[in-house]
């Protein structure tokens, strides 16, 4: 790159080094020329493409074409209508995942839930995404890990939503983790690892993202099983689960929990994939 090449010389190189690794190249490289910058992306495609590239904006791309996630390099990704602090602590929230704040948003659209809890909750995502939709909640977030919990509590502060959401840790592979629970719950959101043990994933999956919040055995269903036959200790008599699924899951997770007595409905993402199993106490059980 010479040295009076503009940010929109550099993105159309930067995009073209990165089509070999990413789906989307240009948007890649223009999340972390902004970045590179300290403004909006929108602010730098009106006012700042024909600036000097920042020289911070050649380390950012580096670490790209390493295979590292754009969101772990800028610590930000957009969830709902939410801007989450993330780091290698915790799963990139993606918008697939966002198909459960709609399941629930529909699944209970005649009685708002009073008090939610998300299990794994990672950034927070889910739980914040929720309490943002019902102002009179209050959520608890449960993880086994601290650093996953401190990016939690940082976000639920960014966003105006701490006073309303207690996160702690917890871990559900240890017997007796449902009693520090302050149930019953209205609502119960969770995206458990679900990912076979030996399932080929992207270089910048595998390689940078936290390998508990991935992988559930051998057939990617260990952690359904722990948590479905639980859900009797959380749920209130008219409470919702939505659990977050494998693309390929869906009759293995909905026949498990036919098996507890919970009648099951699912919801596709965007993409038409069977994305969340929306579960409630089946009405004869």
């Amino acid at each position: 790159m010479t040295a009076d090449a503009t940010i929109a010389d550099a993105l159309r190189m930067a995009a073209a080094d990165l089509s070999g690794i990413s789906e989307t190249p240009r948007l890649d490289a223009e999340l972390l020329m902004a970045d590179a910058l300290g403004i909006d992306r929108g602010s730098m495609l009106l006012m700042r493409m024909r600036d000097v590239v920042p020289a911070g904006f050649a380390p950012r791309l580096a670490r790209r074409l390493a295979h590292e996630p754009v969101a772990y390099i800028t610590g930000r990704q957009d969830f709902w209508t939410l801007s989450l602090a993330v780091s290698p602590a915790v799963l990139i929230p993606r918008a697939d995942s966002e198909t459960l704040i709609e399941a629930a948003l529909a699944a209970r659209a005649d009685t708002p839930p009073a008090r939610i809890l998300d299990l794994g909750t990672g950034s927070g995502a889910l739980l914040l995404a929720a309490l943002s939709e019902y102002p009179q909640a209050t959520g608890t977030g449960m993880d086994a890990s601290l650093a996953a919990l401190d990016i939690a509590r940082g976000n639920a502060a960014a966003t105006g939503l701490a006073d309303r959401a207690a996160l702690i840790r917890g871990d559900w592979r240890v017997d007796g983790w449902t009693a520090a629970l302050p149930g019953p719950f209205d609502l119960v959101l969770a995206n458990p690892p679900y990912v076979e043990t030996d399932a080929e994933l992207a270089p910048q999956v595998r390689g940078h993202e936290p390998h508990s919040a991935l992988f559930a055995g051998d057939d990617g269903l260990d952690d359904y099983r722990i948590l479905i036959p639980a859900l009797r200790a959380l749920l209130a008599p008219d409470g919702v689960a939505v659990f977050e699924i494998g693309t390929s899951q869906r009759e293995a997770v909905s026949a498990l929990a036919v098996a507890h007595k919970f009648d099951v409905e699912c919801r596709r993402d965007l993409a038409g994939h069977d994305r969340a199993l929306i579960l409630r106490r089946r009405a004869s059980a």
